[in-house]
C-alpha cells in the first residue's frame, strides 16, 4: 500500500511539474512572439471616428398608444 501511494505521489509531482514548465514556456513564447510582431509589423492606420447618431426626439409621455399596440402584438405573436 505504501509503495502504491508513493508512486501516485511521484506521478502527481512529475505531472504538475511538467504542466508548470509547459505553461511557463508558453507564456515566454507568447511574449516573445508579441514583441516580434509589434517590432516588425506596421501599425494599423487609425480609423476615422464615426459620428455619433442623432438621438430621435422622445415621444410625449401621454402618446404611447401606438407603442403599446406594437408591443402587445409582438407578445401575442411570440406566445402563439
Amino acid at each position: 500500500m505504501q509503495n502504491l501511494l508513493s508512486e501516485g505521489l511521484t506521478l502527481m509531482v512529475f505531472g504538475m511539474g511538467f504542466v508548470f514548465v509547459f505553461l511557463t514556456l508558453l507564456v515566454f513564447t507568447t511574449r516573445g512572439m508579441s514583441s516580434l510582431v509589434t517590432k516588425y509589423a506596421p501599425d494599423a492606420a487609425p480609423a476615422a471616428a464615426p459620428k455619433p447618431a442623432a438621438k430621435p426626439a422622445a415621444a410625449p409621455a401621454g402618446n404611447n398608444d401606438e407603442l403599446i399596440a406594437v408591443m402587445t402584438a409582438a407578445v401575442h405573436k411570440f406566445r402563439s
